[in-house]
């Protein structure tokens, strides 16, 4: 059931919705990166909220592991959310996608903006755990977008075709979905681990 092959073979069969995942989360990136001067009044609120939460876990008396909790729980909701309100004709996953997308082209910008290393910043800052976080974000999105295709696919055939003659396979992509979820949430897991350890320490040390 929750075997890795099988898990692969599930973003074999939704790959349009992976694919078109990616693609929008790069378009955030872009966005991001271009427009930063644009969107900091509305990024800006949320980074410094994220900033002042940085600073009272590291001030903690266990700041390892109140980071840990923090990071993992933060995105394994959003992401697990992304997925379940796919239903909502898969919007919400997009915006959720396009919104961290956003979000990071701004932050790389921004740094670099204002003298940063901005290799420095994707090694030491953002890849360690990124490159775990990252698809696991694009993968619940991608589940989350196939949802509404799937649900919108099931409205049009509600009302042109009879019950045997339906395509959608409702037992098919939950058991797909349930098993993305579970591998989703351990890929969080271990990004979550490797921010609040290695990353946590790399940048500590900058």
């Amino acid at each position: 059931m929750f075997s890795f092959r099988r898990f692969l073979g599930d973003l074999r069969k939704y790959r349009k919705a992976m694919l078109l995942s990616v693609l929008i989360f790069a378009v955030g990136l872009v966005l991001g990166a271009v427009n930063a001067d644009t969107l900091t009044r509305l990024v800006m609120p949320d980074i410094k909220r994220l900033g002042e939460v940085s600073r009272n876990l590291a001030q903690s008396d266990h700041p390892e592991l109140n980071f840990f909790l923090f990071i993992f729980f933060n995105n394994a909701v959003k992401s697990i959310g992304a997925i379940l309100l796919g239903a909502i004709f898969g919007i919400l996953p997009a915006f959720f996608l396009l919104m961290n997308g956003l979000a990071l082209g701004f932050v790389v910008t921004s740094a670099s903006s204002g003298g940063a290393n901005v290799a420095d910043l994707i090694v030491r800052g953002l890849l360690p755990h990124g490159i775990v976080e990252i698809p696991a974000i694009l993968i619940a999105a991608g589940f989350g977008m196939q949802f509404g295709y799937l649900i919108l696919k099931s409205l049009g055939e509600a009302g042109s075709r009879e019950a045997s003659e339906r395509t959608v396979d409702w037992k098919g992509f939950l058991v797909s979905v349930g098993r993305g979820a579970i591998w989703v949430v351990g890929m969080l897991l271990l990004a979550a681990v490797i921010e609040s350890t290695l990353t946590f320490y790399l940048v500590g040390g900058a």
